[in-house]
């Protein structure tokens, strides 16, 4: 069986990204029906591990020591780590030496310590692969949501939305659950505001811009319902009908997401020219180093990068 070469990115040094990628160089189910490569640091992999062994140096892309390092607190130097992990990641992948990137958490505040001015990984991917069409995904076995818009104050959310943009994010979910389905994607796509506008009496977006999107995706023989109600339109009845739904903000999609299936969360990032995959938790800060971490998102990260990439 084929097994493409996947990096993983170790995140911030200071949060729980390492422990989770301890746990994965420590299994050997995973080691065998995936083809794994951390990008991160030798010196804190192995100041975790302790006397368990050494890391098995095949699996390891090693950038050595990171200076000063606390679990926990975040600093400038882990916050430059986590940046460059992920640059040679990205690197290695237009390359052609992975064929997928799967990444741990990274820290905001961390990255602005280093002087990094990005928001987040999908902002960093987007730049450093200059993708025109983009969009965050976030998948769980109960249920799949993709963002519109993603890190904006809700009042800066509606000046943000446009027909095109919420045209392109229906037409990269359809051709993404179509991938994993194997069949015609299944979509919803909510309205902005209470009863999506109630027939405009609560806002014109959903006329004005949401519904010739919608228009718009059926005319290219995509299956999609709406704009439906935003508190309504997670009911469990829709959620059997539909693969994913279409949201207009970050927490629009995410509060629902996380509440059903927080554990088993992964975040995709559609439109970039490999797959990138990651997990849909935080640095976790408050348990770093502390062995309390959950590898669920992690490991389901990993194979659904295999998934798509099959």
């Amino acid at each position: 069986m084929e097994r493409p070469p996947l990096a993983v990115t170790m995140g911030d040094p200071a949060g729980i990204g390492p422990e989770l990628c301890l746990e994965l160089l420590r299994d050997e189910v995973m080691l065998a029906n995936h083809e794994l490569r951390v990008f991160g640091s030798a010196a804190v992999l192995e100041g975790l591990a302790g006397a368990a062994g050494p890391i098995r140096d095949e699996h390891l892309v090693d950038f050595g020591p990171v200076d000063d390092l606390v679990p926990g607190q975040v600093s400038a130097a882990t916050g430059a780590a986590s940046f460059r992990y992920l640059e040679a990641a990205i690197e290695a992948a237009l390359n052609g030496e992975v064929r997928a990137i799967i990444t741990c958490p990274i820290h905001k505040a961390a990255l602005a310590a280093a002087g990094i001015d990005f928001a987040g990984h999908t902002e960093i991917l987007v730049d450093k692969t200059g993708s025109q069409s983009h969009a965050m995904m976030l998948t769980t076995p109960a249920i799949t949501c993709s963002l519109v818009t993603t890190h904006l104050a809700l009042s800066d959310v509606p000046a943000h939305l446009t027909t095109g943009r919420i045209a392109e994010v229906i037409d990269l979910t359809a051709a993404a659950m179509s991938t994993l389905h194997g069949r015609g994607a299944r979509l919803a796509v909510l309205g902005l505001n209470p009863h999506a506008g109630e027939g405009g009496l609560f806002g014109d977006e959903e006329s004005r811009i949401i519904q010739p999107a919608i228009d718009a995706a059926r005319k290219g023989a995509i299956d999609v319902r709406g704009p439906l109600p935003p508190d309504t339109a997670f009911l469990p009845k829709t959620r059997r009908e539909v693969d994913a739904y279409i949201c207009m903000y970050h927490d629009q999609g995410l509060i629902p997401l996380k509440t059903l299936d927080f554990e088993h969360a992964v975040n995709v990032t559609l439109g970039l020219p490999f797959v990138r995959t990651s997990v849909g938790h935080g640095t976790a800060l408050e348990i770093a180093g502390k062995g309390l971490a959950s590898s669920d998102s992690l490991y389901a990260a990993v194979r659904l990068a295999s998934r798509l990439l099959k």
